[in-house]
């Protein structure tokens, strides 16, 4: 259901903030920001803030969980109680739940769990600020977080939503779109694999819409891993030198 916003498209096709429908807000990566941690990272789009976290792969408690000829992947997804202007309750929630699913699922098949059996790699995700797309942001912070931590992957992955707002697609929608949009389209996947590993539908968009939105989330999620990239190699280009 709509919010009550006003158009948020201007006669000169900008957004509310002063992006154009196909321009993504500002990103910044960060790899290695947890002492305590195999492997971290920290992902912002605008003021999206989500922090990952990896342990592992280690013997869990529960051994019953373990599989003779993989690794488990476990994701906790996490809204902090600061990171909305209501401060959120603490216990996890049915929408965390959910998108621990989504964001474990997003990235099991980059993951060459194999070579770990009966093991477990936990993957924490704590949105720090959240302002729209948090599981996209997600999904590309726990993939720099994996890579950070060495466990081997077939390919990186990144995460971009598409909303429709006043009739128009746009990249990367923020809170004030996505609640005030008539569709969302969270998109995550592997360009180097040609692999979508993330694809849901809030809303309806017509087939070609939906082809055109695909089409533009694919293009910024290309643009992301190759953020991604640079970010680890700056890192390991640096500790090779040192």
């Amino acid at each position: 259901m709509k919010a009550a916003h006003g158009r948020l498209i201007s006669e000169e096709g900008l957004r509310h903030d002063g992006r154009r429908p196909d321009e993504h807000r500002p990103v910044k990566m960060e790899v290695g920001v947890l002492s305590n941690a195999d492997g971290s990272a920290m992902v912002e789009f605008g003021r999206t803030k989500v922090l990952a976290a990896v342990y592992g792969p280690r013997e869990p408690p529960q051994r019953f969980m373990l599989l003779p000829d993989r690794a488990i992947l476990r994701v906790r997804y996490h809204m902090a109680p600061f990171s909305t202007s209501d401060r959120k309750s603490p216990a996890p929630s049915r929408r965390e739940v959910e998108l621990s699913k989504v964001i474990r699922e997003a990235l099991e098949p980059v993951v060459i769990s194999e070579l770990y059996p009966r093991t477990a790699i936990d993957v924490f995700v704590e949105v720090l600020q959240a302002d729209g797309g948090t599981r996209t942001a997600g999904v590309t912070a726990a993939s720099l977080a994996l890579a950070d931590a060495g466990i081997p992957m077939r390919a990186l992955v990144a995460g971009v939503a598409v909303g429709k707002v006043d009739g128009v697609l746009v990249l990367d929608v923020d809170e004030v779109e996505d609640s005030a949009g008539e569709a969302d389209l969270p998109v995550a996947g592997a360009p180097d694999l040609g692999l979508i590993t993330l694809l849901q539908l809030n809303g309806v968009l017509s087939e070609e819409e939906f082809e055109q939105a695909l089409d533009m989330a694919w293009r910024a999620i290309e643009d992301l891993v190759r953020q991604e990239k640079e970010v680890l190699r700056r890192k390991y280009q640096g500790v090779s030198r040192a």
